[in-house]
């Protein structure tokens, strides 16, 4: 299934993050903090929104940082996704 984001709204899918230490010690599920850095996997177009010109200025495959509690939450087969407003995203990492 693909999915095309409307309006101002980007996709995202969150990097796994390390399950080991630098030092090499393995983390348990638990310890391990929820990941903050993404992909982008798709972009919505921009436009008007809410009265107001928006630009997209990320692109499919940035990865970028985004809010810790931002955007909706989606599973599409079997992969887990979350589409956020481009302002939710709070860096591009480059």
């Amino acid at each position: 299934m693909k999915m095309r984001p409307l309006a101002d709204r980007v996709i995202i899918k969150m990097i796994e993050a390390e399950e080991t230490t630098k030092s090499g010690i393995i983390l348990a599920g638990s310890a391990k903090e929820k990941p903050q850095v993404a992909e982008v996997i798709a972009v919505g177009p921009g436009g008007l929104v809410d009265g107001k010109e928006v630009t997209m200025y990320v692109k499919v495959g940035d990865r970028v940082i985004s809010g810790k509690y931002a955007g909706t939450e989606v599973k599409i087969d079997g992969e887990e996704y979350t589409i956020v407003r481009q302002n939710d995203i709070l860096a591009v990492v480059e």
